[in-house]
């Protein structure tokens, strides 16, 4: 113990799993049961400095769980699958990626965060601030306005999972549900567009805030949802709230364990934040604004008043489902008090230290501090405006020309035009071998395997022929034929007595009859005479 940091107590099963030669040998020295031997083997451990007994299995255990989180939600590196999966209508697409299946990841990491061990939130805050940063530069140069979304997702569940990795479980969770409603916004929006103009590609929009005017309105909110818009220190949009949570957390934790490695998170998170900003301003002004790319889409472009009304609710909730006062009327209830309400006793109030890290966990209620607050307010909002002001310049006034920065950063833009080359990583790595694997598996299948069964076939039909020919024929169809003739012997002998002549069937009765006239007398004389 140190001060007011807590270390995770590794549970007596693991214990006993690790140390089995100490805790009986403890047991059989001084008489005591398998609990007390456990609790003494551990304390002697600790003071002696080691490694507590269990505590791998634990780091192991907590890992595992994680890495079905990082394909549950899409996380680096098993982050590809996300934006292929966006084939299907867009309804669905906005229920999935808002509260169902890749939110289901996040809120695992949740519900588990009390059994993490730090070095495994440290692997989580690893895995999230690079999920965040990459999927967000991705983004920058997708043409598909459901890819750009999908890269969104995944690079704001990359945001939860780093809040969480860090401490930041309240945060975490916050921006899990405020990211719900304004994700939801925007993939409904994105329905109603690619419903007007019957195409996903946004260099074939334009101008349609005179078309769809709506929806434009409705997912510029979302936008700066996305983007964490707000008045510093006096309102903004759900965004603000939940996305400032998770830099304060990580601010947090910079200040407490210094150095470079750990500010990591806080700057690629700030950097990561305007370029949510850019990238989903440059899908709006995208859609929305400038002349018609392709007229006879934008001629033909219509709304739908049954489309936006669910965007106009959605929208409501983008901006106030995380405010805690309107004015200065503070509100009877909030999404943040329900989510704290629910905050595990585990990780309550108490700075985590690590074992095999020397890195602190800060408590999350110090991120709340007043010097933090401040400049990471400032530093969020300026991250908005930027990539406002950025997309502004590149996509609506045309100050800056897209085609110099392509050609001026051409390695560059390559990299984020090919997603990193992690599809051609993975066909490279996995795709391809599988292949060869299977080929070659085919081959020995057709060599070997299929060689054997047609042999074995040649061999079945001679066997077959021949017992066909000896066995069948002359054994077991000869047998059938030498009864077959007996029978029909027999018929013939019998059908002699058939000869239609009623006199000597009359005879034939009464012989027949006389004969068992006498066998009857003779029978019953015999039986008479024994009593």
């Amino acid at each position: 113990h140190d001060h007011a940091r807590v270390q995770v107590v590794v549970p007596e099963g693991l214990v006993i799993a690790s140390a089995r030669e100490e805790v009986n040998a403890y047991m059989q020295e001084h008489g005591v049961d398998q609990s007390v031997a456990a609790k003494a083997v551990q304390a002697k451990q600790i003071e002696e400095g080691g490694i507590p007994y269990g505590y791998w299995l634990l780091i192991i255990g907590g890992i595992g769980i994680f890495c079905g989180c990082i394909g549950k939600s899409a996380q680096f590196p098993l982050h590809v699958w996300l934006p292929d999966a966006m084939e299907g209508p867009t309804p669905v697409s906005a229920l999935v990626h808002s509260a169902t299946m890749v939110a289901a990841g996040v809120f695992l990491t949740g519900r588990f965060f009390p059994m993490f061990v730090p070095e495994v939130l440290l692997v989580i805050a690893v895995v999230g601030v690079i999920t965040l940063f990459i999927a967000a530069t991705i983004a920058i140069t997708a043409v598909d306005i459901k890819k750009v979304l999908a890269y969104s997702t995944i690079s704001q569940l990359g945001y939860m999972m780093m809040s969480l990795g860090l401490g930041g479980w309240l945060a975490g969770l916050l921006h899990l549900f405020t990211h719900a409603f304004f994700k939801s916004l925007l993939f409904m929006g994105s329905g109603s567009v690619i419903h007007a103009v019957h195409t996903n590609d946004m260099r074939e929009m334009g101008g349609l805030y005179k078309k769809i005017p709506g929806t434009c309105w409705t997912m510029f909110i979302a936008c700066l949802a996305i983007a964490g818009a707000g008045i510093p220190f006096l309102i903004g949009t759900s965004g603000y709230y939940s996305k400032d949570a998770i830099l304060e957390q990580a601010f947090s934790f910079w200040r407490v364990n210094g150095g470079i490695a750990s500010g990591l998170f806080f700057f690629l998170a700030a950097a990561g934040a305007a370029i949510t900003s850019f990238y989903m301003f440059r899908m709006w002004f995208m859609t929305f604004v400038g002349k018609p790319r392709n007229q006879e889409r934008f001629d033909h472009a219509h709304e739908y008043s049954k489309m936006v009304w669910p965007l106009v609710i959605l929208a409501v909730f983008a901006v106030g489902v995380a405010w805690k006062s309107v004015g200065f009327w503070e509100l009877p209830f909030s999404l943040s008090n329900m989510i704290e309400a629910s905050r595990p006793v585990a990780i309550s109030h108490v700075d985590q230290a690590g074992v095999i890290s020397s890195m602190v966990w800060p408590d999350e209620h110090a991120s709340h501090a007043w010097s933090i607050v401040f400049p990471v307010t400032l530093l969020a909002t300026a991250t908005a405006i930027i990539g406002f002001l950025l997309a502004a310049a590149f996509y609506w006034k045309r100050a800056l020309d897209v085609s110099d920065v392509k050609n001026n950063f051409e390695s560059i833009y390559r990299l984020l035009w090919n997603k990193w080359w992690f599809d051609e990583l993975y066909d490279t790595l996995f795709v391809r071998p599988a292949h060869k694997i299977g080929k070659f598996v085919a081959a020995i299948d057709k060599c070997i395997f299929d060689w054997l069964i047609d042999r074995s076939a040649v061999v079945l039909r001679a066997f077959s022929n021949l017992w066909n020919k000896y066995i069948d024929q002359k054994a077991v169809d000869g047998v059938a034929n030498v009864v077959a003739g007996w029978i029909h012997s027999l018929g013939r002998g019998l059908s002699k007595v058939q000869t239609g002549n009623v006199r000597q069937y009359v005879l034939f009765i009464a012989i027949g009859a006389l004969a068992l006239f006498l066998l009857i007398t003779v029978f019953f004389s015999s039986s008479i005479q024994a009593q």
